[in-house]
């Protein structure tokens, strides 16, 4: 099993420099970082043309992009063109300076706003209406086919709150585009948190071919919590085996990154080392 092993941003959204960030990572061991699509105050060349220099000092091998992705959920067909256009343009610039493999997207968030946010089966999928389906899959097509001539993928994270909120409506979402360069991103950390979730290993096998792109994550459940029912916490505590789960991805031939992030406080550049120590033993054991 020889997958890409990825340092998500939020390890290091502390005030760190890019010059820090990507130093650190390799000295860390990773093989790469996902990184936000855009941050806030700095355009789209400024931004590429800076990580280019900090990449290229650190020797960092590996560049992948992730939120947020366009936003194809909004009424007005204006704004989901421009949403689409400088998406397009992103990826175009980036291409320049960086081999994309793969990057993690979203299709912007769909609110049911009778409901809280945690209240996850209100939104989402099922919330859409045909329309929504129609205005995502509409803006995909022409994004799969500019990973295509780019040679990259796309995988859609599977988030709670958005049209790809579970196994099954991501694999919907991904067959309607019917682009070979448009897939998943597993992300079972945020599946878990439904009340209707998939096992790890029904998860994997119905993403099936299409899974490109994993995110591995760790939470404690609260009981008796109504607004806040769970806790972030190191990839080896919480109630997901990531044992199991690597496994599982060896057993279904799965061959692309691994995405370790820590949406939690604290010193995230030691929760940094300490998860990824914990992964590569699991990974050399198996």
């Amino acid at each position: 099993m020889e997958n890409l092993i990825i340092m998500h941003i939020n390890y290091m959204e502390q005030g760190q420099t890019f010059d820090e960030i990507c130093e650190k990572a390799v000295k860390l061991g990773f093989d790469g970082i996902e990184f936000r699509r855009s941050i806030k105050n700095m355009k789209d060349d400024e931004y590429l043309e800076k990580l280019a220099k900090s990449v290229e000092k650190s020797k960092l091998k590996y560049i992948l992009f992730g939120a947020p992705g366009p936003n194809l959920m909004d009424e007005n067909p204006d704004v989901r063109k421009k949403e689409i256009d400088d998406a397009v343009n992103f990826y175009r610039k980036a291409s320049k300076y960086f081999k994309l493999t793969v990057c993690n997207t979203t299709t912007g968030p769909l609110i049911n706003p009778e409901f809280p946010y945690h209240h996850f089966e209100k939104h989402g999928s099922n919330y859409a209406k045909d329309c929504h389906w129609e205005w995502a899959v509409n803006g995909f097509k022409i994004l799969g086919e500019l990973a295509e001539e780019l040679d990259f993928y796309f995988a859609f994270e599977i988030h709670n709150c958005y049209l790809h909120d579970t196994v099954e409506s991501t694999t919907k979402l991904v067959d309607l585009i019917g682009k070979k360069n448009v897939g998943i991103n597993l992300d079972y950390g945020n599946i878990i948190l439904r009340k209707d979730a998939t096992s790890l290993k029904e998860s994997i096998e119905k993403c099936g071919e299409k899974l490109y792109y994993v995110h591995l994550k760790n939470l404690f459940i609260v009981k008796g919590i109504e607004h806040l029912n769970y806790i972030m916490c190191p990839l080896s505590d919480g109630i997901i085996n990531n044992r199991e789960f690597l496994k599982l991805l060896k057993e279904n031939n799965y061959k692309g990154p691994i995405c370790i992030e820590a949406p939690r406080e604290g010193d995230r550049e030691y929760f940094a080392k300490q998860d990824l120590e914990y992964i590569k033993s699991i990974l050399s054991e198996i």
